[in-house]
């Protein structure tokens, strides 16, 4: 049995979907099991046991890591995950879990100037010290988050940042559950950390240019100041003050370390990982 965490979000339900595709039953953790059973196609439920548990409950964890040989700890960005996905761990290894694979960041570094970052390595450093047999995978952008560009530029056809034009790695999530689940089910990429990129890394330019090929009109970035970004992020977007910051800062971390590919993924899938072209045509209404 393998136990994801966050089995609602991209990457946890990405895995777990890879998961019963090879027939590996699951044990899928949601605050609301019932809305994810619904969710689920009739294969898919076969094989997946879903169940209640909540990252701020230690009771929930316990009882939903119990029998569990592994664990997928996957949590959404936030104030409270590091304190929550320490807790997870402790009571993962307490369960007798005897593998984790923990989905971090890049740059997840003690002095990283993402903040978000900083919080992965201490969990990545509670995770060595834990005692159990760890697999720590450090996806680059998702790009299921490009979608939240949809609407400014299906109105205005303006695509807002701060990167000029500093290249960014993109991935797709399904990409990023096919290769948890390959370090799920495979011993030999025990204790080993991956950087996960796609094939080819974008700038915000490149990546306007292929949308407004895409879409037959023109697509602009608007290129801003950091501290002109996190107001457009806040006060336009609506985004949390702690989100925009975090957009920004790794938006700045890109111009600060130019992003390239990385053949990781390719290896953990046996094939190449999908392409932005792809993703983006197989979502094109959403940019209309």
């Amino acid at each position: 049995m393998i136990v994801i965490m966050g089995a609602g979000g991209a990457t946890g339900g990405a895995t777990l979907s890879s998961l019963t595709r090879l027939g590996v039953p699951a044990r899928a953790l949601s605050r609301d099991p019932d809305r994810l059973l619904a969710g689920l196609d009739e294969h898919t439920r076969t094989l997946v046991e879903p169940m209640y548990a909540d990252a701020g409950d230690p009771d929930s964890l316990r009882a939903a890591f119990r029998g569990a040989r592994g664990l997928l700890l996957t949590m959404a960005n936030g104030p409270q995950q590091v304190e929550h996905e320490l807790r997870a761990i402790d009571a993962a290894v307490a369960a007798g879990v005897e593998h984790i694979a923990k989905i971090s960041a890049p740059a997840a570094e003690p002095d990283s100037p993402v903040a978000v970052s900083r919080g992965h390595h201490l969990v990545e450093q509670h995770l060595r010290a834990s005692g159990v047999t760890a697999t720590v995978l450090r996806p680059y952008a998702f790009m299921q988050k490009l979608l939240l560009l949809a609407p400014g530029i299906a109105v205005a056809g303006l695509i807002h940042g701060a990167m000029g034009t500093a290249p960014c790695n993109y991935i797709d999530c399904r990409d990023i559950g096919d290769a948890a689940a390959a370090v799920l089910t495979r011993p030999e990429h025990a204790g080993r950390t991956y950087e996960l990129t796609g094939g080819r890394a974008y700038s915000y330019p490149e990546l306007a240019a292929l949308l407004g090929s895409l879409l037959g009109r023109p697509v602009r970035y608007v290129d801003l100041p950091p501290a002109e970004l996190h107001a457009h992020l806040v006060h336009r977007a609506g985004m949390p003050e702690w989100l925009a910051a975090h957009v920004v800062e790794i938006q700045q971390l890109a111009v600060e370390r130019p992003e390239r590919p990385d053949d990781s993924a390719t290896r953990l899938l046996g094939r190449a990982p999908r392409t932005l072209e792809a993703f983006l045509r197989e979502h094109l209404a959403r940019f209309r």
